[in-house]
């Protein structure tokens, strides 16, 4: 990666394309709800095009007071097999031709690669508009656990072949971007992620929420938070739980989220408990009640859910990997494994459940560091790795420097 100089802060257009975002609930969509805050924030112009969502309206909502974006273009959404909760957006790159030959935008990001992505890479490739992909989510690695293992090359093939039809593909770990690099991704640079310190924290802690989950002060309550699916390795912690609960049998195992694995433990397990979805100061209320946070994901390219934990003063334990990798130091502030090693997880754990004083300590200087991850300082690197790319392009035709916005 090369140093990239800063940009001025002139009102720049930047159109984000997604195939999810707010309010849906997950990593990419929280992750857009604070770049796009953080952009509106100092005063550039966001326009965002997405796919209509599920149980959406099809009369187009009044947009003009979202804190989020300025404008936005909702196209036709068709459900994604095994994930029907989300859509692929539909749209002809013709579309998007017309609407950025009227309004340019300085720069276009990529969230994800579907077929709404593939049509916004090819409409700024033909009027030569920068733009950058996030490489958000490992779909090829989620294939082997929908029976679909045998697509895995080819989902790879394919994302090789997206990214690098772009000018740079934004990752968000240095495990990630040696990810990306090994796929055969070129041009990749580090942008990571913030949290919200303010509203993930120790002080939402809740004794009536505890209670209810049928918790004295001091019992564990081993929290999980995110997707309810295959691919987020539950059954990992499944286990972990239960060789907990041979420690403290008081313990309870709390569940926030949803997804296609719900039905199943909800009928093998009755004795979890299942929050469903939460979000806002609902979901940091349930962070701060707990004490231990299972993350066995392997397939997560980062895991909001990890600082979010942290910054609610949560014992965090996980693999060697993804934003663990970056921000958990063994031991201090958290426990982590090696990525192969099942048994060190729940070893780990065991161990953050059964020393009092060690979990104290590690709570305490999970929040510390917390407080230093500000979403702030990554809307800074973003518009670096954005406003260079813009100034790169517009070097070479002068004629496109003074773009119109909406």
């Amino acid at each position: 990666m090369t140093d990239i100089k800063r940009p001025d802060r002139h009102r720049r257009h930047i159109t984000i394309v997604s195939e999810t975002f707010p309010p849906e609930i997950n990593g990419v969509a929280n992750t857009l709800r604070y770049l796009c805050q953080g952009l509106m924030s100092r005063g550039h112009h966001v326009t965002v095009i997405r796919p209509r969502q599920s149980r959406e309206s099809l009369k187009p909502a009044p947009n003009n007071h979202s804190p989020l974006f300025e404008h936005e273009l909702v196209v036709c959404g068709l459900p994604i097999p095994n994930y029907t909760e989300f859509r692929f957006g539909i749209t002809r790159p013709k579309t998007l031709v017309t609407l950025w030959q009227n309004h340019r935008p300085s720069c276009v990001y990529i969230a994800t690669q579907g077929p709404l992505g593939l049509a916004a890479v090819g409409a700024a490739k033909q009027l030569d508009i920068p733009v950058l992909s996030g490489f958000h989510t490992n779909f090829h690695s989620y294939s082997r656990y929908y029976r679909l293992g045998a697509f895995e090359r080819l989902l790879s093939a394919y994302g090789r072949w997206f990214h690098n039809r772009t000018q740079r593909t934004l990752a968000p770990t240095r495990r990630t971007i040696a990810t990306a690099q090994g796929m055969g991704i070129g041009n990749t640079a580090l942008w990571s992620r913030g949290v919200d310190c303010e509203r993930f924290s120790p002080k939402k802690r809740s004794n009536s929420l505890r209670q209810q989950w049928g918790l004295q002060e001091n019992d564990r309550a081993v929290l999980y938070v995110g997707r309810l699916a295959p691919e987020k390795n539950l059954s990992l912690a499944v286990v972990c739980f239960e060789r907990i609960r041979k420690l403290y049998p008081t313990a309870r195992f709390i569940l926030v989220g949803d997804g296609p694995m719900k039905a199943h433990l909800e009928k093998r397990h009755p004795e979890f408990i299942f929050c469903g979805m939460q979000k806002g100061d609902d979901l940091a209320e349930h962070y701060a009640s707990g004490d231990l946070f299972l993350f066995p994901s392997k397939t997560d390219t980062f895991g909001n859910v990890v600082l979010e934990a942290m910054a609610s003063g949560l014992g965090v334990i996980a693999f060697n990997d993804a934003a663990a990798s970056e921000h958990i130091r063994h031991n201090e502030n958290g426990m982590k494994a090696p990525l192969h090693n099942d048994d060190n997880f729940v070893q780990h754990a065991l161990k953050l459940a059964d020393q009092p004083s060690l979990l104290r300590r590690v709570r305490s200087k999970a929040r510390l560091d917390a407080l230093d991850l500000s979403w702030n300082q990554q809307i800074d690197v973003f518009e670096r790795l954005a406003f260079n790319s813009y100034i790169q392009v517009s070097s070479h035709a002068d004629n496109k420097q003074s773009f119109p916005v909406l």
